[in-house]
């Protein structure tokens, strides 16, 4: 299914005291993840969640800093990764995709968080600027509603 046949993002209803969210964004490519940001922004207000920004150096070291957040003394109930790699002309860009979704996965899995990923993984900026957009089609929304649904599911097994 491409991008423009699937459901708009919507919030979900969170069961439960309203989350804490942490939106970790990498902004190499700035007016993308500021677009990706924005759909987030909107799916955690819309579903009555608190949250607040980190600006990192890139894709490369988002995994890093959810383990960093995830270990502090905070109480931070989701996150959500959000980023963009654009293919180069050089392999670095396979390597940084999966060295950056592995790490992901990897963190939310060993320390069970509930997380939703926003990392385009693009051949070119066109793609990318497609799915940060505001016409609703919007991958930084649909990582919100993700992270935000795992809440329900980490809250509904606690």
């Amino acid at each position: 299914m491409s991008t423009a046949d699937a459901e708009l993002p919507a919030a979900p209803k969170v069961t439960g005291p309203p989350p804490h969210v942490l939106i970790v964004r990498a902004p190499y490519y700035k007016a993308v993840v500021d677009g990706l940001e924005t759909g987030a922004a909107r799916i955690l207000r819309e579903a009555g969640a608190t949250f607040e920004v980190l600006d990192i150096a890139g894709a490369y070291e988002l995994a890093q800093a959810v383990r960093l957040a995830a270990a502090g003394s905070k109480k931070i109930d989701a996150y959500v990764a959000l980023g963009c790699i654009v293919r180069g002309e050089t392999d670095h860009y396979d390597f940084i995709c999966a060295a950056s979704m592995n790490g992901l996965m990897d963190v939310a899995l060993q320390h069970a968080l509930c997380m939703g990923v926003g990392l385009l993984t693009c051949d070119n900026i066109q793609q990318a600027e497609a799915r940060s957009g505001q016409d609703g089609h919007n991958k930084g929304a649909e990582a919100a509603a993700a992270a935000l649904l795992q809440v329900n599911a980490a809250r509904r097994f606690a």
